[in-house]
């Protein structure tokens, strides 16, 4: 579910992640989709070592059997962290896998998964905010990518308390 708390560090990338966390789902997916189309290349080999393919590629492929209108659903689904198997199952991986099917569904656009509607319009200044992921340098691009896919999906797993609120322990 997405919420204004990043892991974000960099007060820049932090609001423009804002910006984008702001535009409806489908925006957000467009959006997506245009990050991949402009810098797949470089994103997808960023850190190989750390995703996992073969938790990655299932979920990828799983699209391809569905008709046009569930996939848009099924992306649309884990867009909104909707407590769907589809979206839990993406929940359930980690940030650099999450990376990975997003790139798989937006190469695969046109292809096996529905493409981006000739009539699309935003409705946001996704434009704009698209411009300025292309602006920023690469390891806060994938900061900025890997905190919208972490924001995605569904979890029932909860965020422990911070320290400050459960106080010092000396079980461990």
């Amino acid at each position: 579910m997405a919420s204004d708390t990043t892991q974000i560090t960099e007060k820049s990338t932090n609001d423009l992640f804002q910006r984008y966390n702001a535009l409806s789902v489908d925006d957000k997916l467009a959006l997506l989709y245009y990050v991949y189309e402009a810098m797949g290349g470089s994103i997808t080999p960023a850190a190989p070592e750390a995703a996992d393919p073969e938790l990655a590629e299932p979920l990828i492929k799983e699209l391809y059997d569905l008709s046009e209108d569930e996939q848009l659903e099924a992306m649309r689904s884990v867009a909104r962290g909707d407590q769907s198997d589809i979206s839990e199952r993406y929940g359930a991986l980690s940030a650099n896998n999450q990376l990975l099917v997003w790139y798989g569904w937006a190469d695969a656009m046109g292809k096996q998964i529905v493409d981006m509607p000739s009539d699309y319009n935003a409705s946001g200044d996704l434009s704009s905010i698209l411009s300025d992921i292309k602006g920023l340098e690469f390891q806060s691009q994938i900061s900025l990518l890997r905190e919208a896919a972490t924001q995605m999906g569904f979890s029932s797993v909860t965020t422990p308390p911070p320290l400050a609120e459960t106080g010092v322990t000396d079980s461990l």
